[in-house]
């Protein structure tokens, strides 16, 4: 299960990432202390909103439980299709991001990058999974991807934003359709 939770942590962290690397384009110099600002933000909503949504779901599993794997695979695949789908649109929008590194600006960034890691959350409640590991991993995974989203911004462009994004979404889909398929009875490992 860590090898998935890793991947997951991945995929989720490339919206911030994507962000993180608009910041970059927007900054004539990074300090020190905007990327930590920037690691601290994204990894810390990305930690936090999957205990949420795990907790969430925890209200309302028993309800659920029937048909948790279509789920998981819904979620995992509509979140992944609609990385696809961003990486795919307009990538300007990412390079009209601002250099300002305030609350004002960071806190609604985070909370936009986090909603995919609500809905991992979610998923999370159906998997036989510590959710305290799994928001820890995800919130450092996604803290180092969003530091280094904001120096590869800065230094190198936009260049490889879409295809870390889209790996992301095809990453998200094929662990949702695995989980379908164990359900399911055609995997069996």
């Amino acid at each position: 299960m860590i090898i998935e939770i890793f991947l997951i942590a991945v995929s989720v962290s490339m919206d911030a990432f994507a962000v993180a690397i608009g910041k970059g384009l927007a900054t004539k110099r990074v300090k020190p202390l905007n990327a930590l600002k920037t690691g601290l933000w994204f990894g810390g909503f990305q930690a936090l909103f999957p205990v949420l949504g795990y907790f969430f779901a925890s209200l309302f599993g028993k309800y659920l439980e029937v048909v948790d794997h279509w789920i998981i695979f819904a979620m995992l695949a509509l979140i992944g299709g609609n990385m696809i789908r961003e990486a795919l649109g307009e990538p300007e929008e990412d390079a009209k991001e601002t250099p300002q590194f305030d609350w004002r600006h960071m806190a609604p960034l985070a909370v936009a990058c986090s909603i995919d890691a609500f809905a991992v959350g979610v998923s999370f409640q159906f998997m036989p999974i510590n959710i305290w590991v799994a928001a820890g991993v995800i919130g450092v995974i996604t803290g180092a991807f969003s530091v280094a989203g904001l120096y590869l911004g800065h230094f190198i462009g936009v260049k490889w934003q879409q295809v870390a994004q889209i790996g992301g979404g095809v990453v998200l889909i094929l662990i949702g359709l695995k989980t379908l398929l164990e359900h399911l009875g055609f995997i069996t490992w």
